[in-house]
């Protein structure tokens, strides 16, 4: 998992890499606000991003701002660092589109455990992407037959909505995207196969 951290603080930075890099994280740097949305940006961004709130250039709830204005396709997820703890800073903050929200001091293992919670929630939402690709593929290389089809019951030709009839496998092809390939039963093989070279084999025989 890709971590993208964004703090202009030289110390709080190193101490938040290092903690990552222990974590076994892959992270990406970001020494201000305007340095983390060019990364944020980018098609292939981390999916989960440590913010601090105060930066310059660009606050952490400014870059909140603009990252869900923009459409990846994917989900960012948020995690906003402050030293601003009242309710209404914590409303600001995720109303501004933070995910998950953390006031510094923190301690070391809620900030862990904080990000894991990130990285589950990414990688549902990952798998979710991909369920419904998956299943948007196979919808579009399907079209259902539904409702009551008139069928012959002697030849088992099937009518269309112009009273036309059809061999059962020429409807279907037309109406759907299925196609067949032809082989033999093993009913019909012993019921007419072997019949038809037992035949064969009487008549070379009667031949001779």
């Amino acid at each position: 998992m890709r971590i993208l951290i964004a703090e202009d603080d030289d110390t709080s930075r190193l101490l938040l890499k290092a903690m990552l890099d222990k974590w076994e994280y892959d992270v990406t740097v970001a020494h201000d606000g305007a340095e983390a949305w060019q990364v944020l940006q980018q098609e292939d961004t981390p999916r989960l991003a440590i913010l601090d709130w105060m930066m310059p250039k660009m606050d952490g709830v400014e870059v909140c701002r603009k990252v869900r204005e923009i459409n990846h396709g994917q989900l960012i997820y948020i995690l906003l660092l402050t030293t601003r703890g009242r309710t209404t800073d914590i409303i600001e903050g995720l109303e501004a589109g933070a995910d998950d929200y953390l006031t510094k001091p923190f301690n070391q293992r809620e900030l862990q455990v904080r990000v894991r919670v990130g990285e589950r929630v990414v990688k549902l939402q990952s798998d979710l992407a991909n369920r419904v690709n998956e299943l948007e593929d196979a919808l579009s290389q399907v079209k259902q037959l539904e409702g009551l089809l008139p069928i012959c019951a002697y030849c088992k030709k099937v009518r269309d909505d112009h009273d036309f009839w059809h061999q059962v496998e020429n409807y279907i092809m037309a109406y759907s995207e299925a196609r067949f390939s032809h082989s033999i039963c093993p009913d019909c093989y012993e019921q007419i196969i072997v019949p038809q070279l037992e035949a064969l084999q009487r008549q070379k025989k009667s031949a001779h």
